[in-house]
């Protein structure tokens, strides 16, 4: 549905400036955005995805993924239509890739919203599949209520957002899990068309600061981000800028969209990432879209024990206790309780 949005400002000649991400893009009165998804009348800019509902689902919160925040729940899945980016991978390319007029889609006010999430059983929600910043009025609208009544609120988003609509949306968000595409400018103006990863790193570094709880997802392209040495220098980041603790998902590429003619990732290449971030000091890191590989596991950090056995997005076995090894004590950071009821 369409409503005046929050983040922009006006400029000469019935113009708009939109502030939603760092595109902010400079929109002529009738036409959108590069988003397809906010619109200038008559020098006014309104959101045309508030509550504009493309596809929504039932997940374990494990397939955002989010592996140390409320383990084993169930998220009420959300997406409206459109992107910030045009990702020539992108796994989702028939929602995220269109406007919002050109699509039909549910209109689902916040309080509908709401009910649903407990119609279904859900531990909170996610606003996910396409690109979350698109819906951040209405997602702000929804973590009020949701915060009212106990649930969680959480984004699984490319990071391209502004820090003034960042300062909004913060209180209301509980989690988000990142897509940090690669570490390298050439690689978001070529794959994601974009002109460089910082906005999104300093949207990382701003949640971390915030509060909110964190994991970030690198999904490994062969030849294009899979290099040790720009594996080196995201992972010293992420230990410099967000800390050690900040969870990373290693994930599998499979040929998707615009990108048919690659090869799915080498198992083996993930392994190495995976080394390699452990060698800079991070301490939770996870192999994506391989089920079944034991980096799909938590251990702890210090003495190595076994502490969560997964599979795909199921937990197979939980071991800890009052979120500590039971054989060395240390505190494992996880956000929320777990119990085996919840398990999807």
């Amino acid at each position: 549905m369409k409503k005046r949005a929050k983040f922009w400002e006006k400029l000469s000649g019935s113009r708009v400036r939109c502030a939603l991400c760092p595109r902010r893009c400079v929109i002529s009165q009738g036409k959108t955005g590069f988003c397809g998804g906010r619109k200038n009348e008559s020098g006014i800019l309104y959101t045309l995805v508030y509550g504009s509902v493309i596809s929504t689902g039932v997940d374990p919160i494990e397939k955002k993924p989010f592996y140390h925040f409320w383990p084993g729940s169930s998220a009420f899945s959300v997406a409206v239509p459109g992107c910030t980016f045009r990702c020539l991978h992108c796994q989702n390319w028939s929602i995220s890739q269109v406007g919002a007029e050109e699509v039909s889609y549910e209109d689902i006010p916040p309080e509908k919203l709401i009910e649903l999430v407990h119609q279904y059983n859900c531990r909170g929600m996610s606003f996910t599949y396409s690109e979350p910043t698109l819906a951040t009025e209405y997602a702000i609208d929804v973590g009020k209520l949701a915060h009212r009544e106990g649930l969680y609120n959480t984004y699984v988003t490319n990071g391209y957002i502004t820090l003034e609509a960042l300062e909004e949306l913060g209180p209301y968000l509980d989690a988000a899990n990142v897509d940090v595409k690669a570490f390298d400018d050439e690689f978001y103006r070529k794959i994601c068309g974009v002109p460089s990863v910082r906005p999104v790193l300093e949207t990382c570094e701003w949640m971390v600061d915030h509060g909110i709880h964190l994991e970030v997802t690198y999904l490994v392209i062969p030849r294009e981000n899979d290099s040790s040495r720009e594996i080196r220098e995201f992972s010293q980041w992420v230990v410099d800028k967000l800390g050690p603790e900040v969870p990373i998902h290693f994930s599998r590429f499979y040929p998707q969209y615009k990108m048919i003619d690659r090869d799915p990732t080498p198992v083996s290449t993930l392994e190495r990432a995976m080394s390699i971030a452990k060698g800079e000091g991070v301490q939770y890191v996870y192999i994506g879209n391989v089920p079944g590989h034991e980096a799909d596991n938590t251990y702890c950090p210090k003495c190595g024990e076994l502490l969560v056995e997964r599979y795909g997005f199921n937990i197979i076995k939980w071991r800890l206790k009052d979120h500590r090894c039971p054989k060395c004590y240390t505190k494992i950071k996880i956000v929320g309780d777990y119990t085996p009821e919840t398990t999807k």
